[in-house]
């Protein structure tokens, strides 16, 4: 009788877990970033959504006015290199694009609109973008060596190569995910 107490615990408790968890959800990920002095400057949250990935700013400390904001190959944020250790913009796939969205042959997978701080260098904007995914597919952000989130100086020129005359990086953080897919297996061999 004991085993079946147990059996039939089991399957209950397994029951409740399957209904309180949450029903298909979709990945998110987050990104803390920080000023090149290391003071925290605020967030930067991505969702996918039914469309592509839905990005929302929510930042400080920011000169007033248009900002170039782009992720970059590499989940890198030293501030002692001026937040070039990132890499270059993001690009994915197997065709060679440039950086801008209006540069022919362009944007790169990593390019976002610019946005644009207040009087008071507060910036709360959101962007949808369809360049990239948060799972763990070809167009996924996620892997080995992360992806980060760098906001410019000033605004991109959308044409410029490589930057788009953005002028310094301002700020930077390593986009994390925060809820759902696991990560790609490490095949044996590393490939």
């Amino acid at each position: 009788m004991v085993p079946m107490k147990s059996r039939f615990l089991a399957l209950a408790a397994l029951t409740v877990l399957a209904l309180t968890a949450p029903a298909c959800a979709k990945p998110r990920a987050i990104a803390h970033l920080k000023g090149l002095d290391g003071k925290p400057a605020g967030t930067a949250t991505f969702s996918a959504v039914d469309r592509g990935v839905l990005v929302e700013f929510d930042l400080t400390g920011l000169p007033p006015g248009p900002h170039g904001i782009h992720l970059h190959v590499s989940g890198n944020c030293d501030p002692k290199t001026g937040f070039t250790s990132a890499g270059p913009i993001l690009g994915l796939g197997p065709v060679i694009r440039k950086h801008g969205f209006l540069a022919e042959g362009g944007p790169l997978a990593g390019d976002l609109p610019n946005q644009f701080a207040g009087a008071d260098g507060h910036l709360h904007a959101q962007t949808l973008t369809s360049g990239f995914g948060l799972g763990n597919g070809k167009r996924s952000i996620f892997d080995r060596d992360g992806v980060s989130v760098i906001v410019d100086q000033r605004g991109d020129d959308y044409r410029s190569q490589p930057m788009g005359e953005s002028g310094a990086r301002n700020a930077c953080g390593v986009v994390i995910r925060t809820q759902g897919p696991l990560p790609r297996p490490i095949l044996a061999g590393g490939h």
